[in-house]
């Protein structure tokens, strides 16, 4: 954890319709100092899309050889690994050779189209890399639900997000850049 982060805690209330994954959970977000409430939030959503009691936060931005969440089996074998932003393309074909899954959820706007058109061909290549990408308003909405101690309700259906506080709700499409061909896409 770096030395001047902030917390922010995190009750989730998961509904997941599409992979029949109805649970709760409680967890705790280190805010690196240079991290944005957007870069958190989109952290947030891609544990709800992943929910399982293995899944982890890395260790943070400050952090090279970690992804923003994984998944490892009881061996220590990385099940999967999640990389939130607009990653290195080299950092993603190690994670791939690290990782039976890869998953990355871009977002960002132009940023995040001028990465994909940039970097499509080198990852075309990566059979266990999922890549999506949020919308500038859906991870913009998101951020805005950024607080120190959060009571999340998190629904998932057909491909859709609905994320609310009780007082704000946040709906979220994802757009599916590349898809695995290993199927083991948002496996519980």
């Amino acid at each position: 954890m770096a030395p001047n982060a902030t917390i922010f805690k995190a009750v989730l209330h998961i509904a997941d319709v599409d992979r029949h994954y109805y649970e709760d959970h409680t967890v705790t977000l280190a805010q690196h100092p240079s991290e944005t409430d957007e870069r958190m939030m989109v952290r947030l959503l891609a544990f709800v899309l992943h929910a399982h009691e293995a899944l982890q936060f890395g260790r943070g931005l400050s952090t090279d050889d970690e992804p923003a969440l994984w998944r490892k089996d009881l061996t220590g074998l990385i099940e999967l690994w999640i990389e939130v932003g607009l990653p290195d393309d080299k950092a993603l074909r190690q994670a791939c050779g690290r990782a039976k899954q890869v998953c990355v959820y871009t977002y960002g706007g132009r940023q995040a189209d001028q990465w994909w058109k940039e970097n499509l061909a080198a990852l075309g290549r990566l059979k266990n890399l999922t890549v999506m990408n949020l919308s500038q308003e859906g991870s913009r909405a998101l951020a805005g639900l950024a607080q120190r101690n959060m009571d999340l309700h998190c629904t998932v259906q057909d491909g859709q997000l609905l994320i609310g506080d009780g007082t704000n709700a946040v709906q979220i499409e994802l757009t599916t850049l590349q898809e695995s061909s290993l199927a083991m896409k948002r496996e519980s």
